[in-house]
């Protein structure tokens, strides 16, 4: 009985590990998102095992079921649409009632977003913090006057209609002059970074509407 935490490329489908590909081969059941999206993935690799859907509309009521078909002896592997499991995505719920209940977890290395982002967003990423998404409303003044002394380099995921309110809003709270990267479509065909101001970031994106999955990268105080 074992969980295998799975991570699926972002963008470029040659992200994809050797050892992802062989665990998808070898358990026997894939959890995902998503199956239309994780069947294509599947297909690209010749992998044909059975699909159960495992979100976060789901997962509170599915877990316990998992579980104990991990604990007769099955195997199973967890996928989410892009990345890796847990971040931002579906996956604490199930490692964690893996853990209570002595079920062998291992989370394979592999592709996330907000790491190629930092790296190439020319900023400090030597010590950062990852914030994910920010809260839409209640709680999001609150989450960015938290953040105003924070010395590290801050990281989000931001979707691209959202973006722009939000250079404003921060440059508001931290100063518009503060130093920032956007990074966007990591590994696929029109992957663009932005760096600048948040004030010059948000004049750019107001003239050039962003589309696609959108990374955030602002320097520490």
């Amino acid at each position: 009985m074992e969980l295998f935490l799975v991570p699926t490329p972002v963008g470029n489908l040659g992200d994809m590990t050797y050892r992802a590909v062989e665990i998808l081969q070898q358990v026997d059941v894939i959890l995902c998102e998503d199956t239309r999206t994780s069947s294509f993935l599947l297909k690209h690799y010749q992998i044909n095992k059975p699909l159960t859907p495992y979100h976060q509309h789901n997962e509170h009521k599915i877990v316990q079921h998992l579980v104990d078909q991990m604990q007769a002896g099955r195997t199973f592997a967890l996928i989410t649409d892009a990345g890796t499991p847990g971040i931002s995505d579906p996956g604490f719920l199930l490692l964690r009632e893996c853990t209570k209940n002595n079920i062998k977890v291992t989370c394979l290395p592999g592709a996330t977003a907000f790491v190629p982002a930092l790296v190439q967003s020319g900023l400090p990423c030597n010590q950062f913090i990852f914030e994910g998404f920010l809260p839409v409303k209640k709680g999001r003044q609150t989450a960015m006057k938290a953040l105003v002394e924070e010395q590290r380099t801050i990281v989000f995921y931001e979707s691209p209609h959202r973006l722009v309110k939000t250079l404003m809003e921060l440059s508001t709270f931290l100063g518009e002059d503060r130093e920032a990267a956007v990074v966007r479509e990591i590994s696929k065909k029109f992957e663009e970074t932005q760096r600048g101001s948040l004030s010059q970031l948000m004049i750019h994106f107001e003239k050039f509407p962003p589309k696609g999955e959108i990374v955030l990268i602002i320097a520490g105080a």
